[in-house]
């Protein structure tokens, strides 16, 4: 039997900007924010193992590189999987994801509408950082994005 929470609104939330823009630190800031103050578990994907000792101990670092990830549908595939695993898992941030993996709009609105399919099936919440800016983003989906800027 699967164990579901209550539900609630989910979100896949695109984090935007140029290289140097603070991508990361946000992406890090917030899932050590969830960490403390959620019940559930959470999940950050990076593609590398540098942040090890930025995040919360707490917080399930994973790094891509290692899966070789290349293409959307391997990535929604890994997601899915890790989902699959956990069903306490309430967030899950994916930092650099576009290093490894090739996107464009059409590729990036179909594994949008496939991450937002399991976000409400399983109450998890998506937090992606991208080196785009908002009006690069496919239909609607700026709406939910925040945009960061170079200092």
């Amino acid at each position: 039997m699967i164990k579901r929470r209550k539900v609630v609104i989910n979100m896949i939330k695109y984090i935007l900007g140029p290289s140097g823009s603070g991508k990361t630190k946000w992406l890090i800031d917030e899932a050590n924010k969830d960490k403390r103050e959620g019940t559930g578990n959470i999940v950050f994907i990076d593609t590398d193992d540098s942040h090890i000792f930025s995040l919360d101990y707490a917080v399930r670092l994973i790094n891509a590189s290692n899966f070789h990830i290349k293409t959307t549908e391997r990535l929604f595939g890994f997601l899915s999987g890790i989902i699959s695993r956990d069903y306490d898992i309430e967030k899950i941030y994916v930092d650099g994801i576009y290093e490894i993996v090739e996107l464009d709009a059409k590729l990036l609105e179909d594994l949008t509408k496939n991450l937002e399919e399991i976000s409400e099936a399983y109450n998890v919440d998506f937090f992606i950082g991208m080196n785009v800016e908002k009006d690069e983003l496919p239909g609607n989906y700026n709406e939910s994005a925040v945009e960061l800027h170079l200092e």
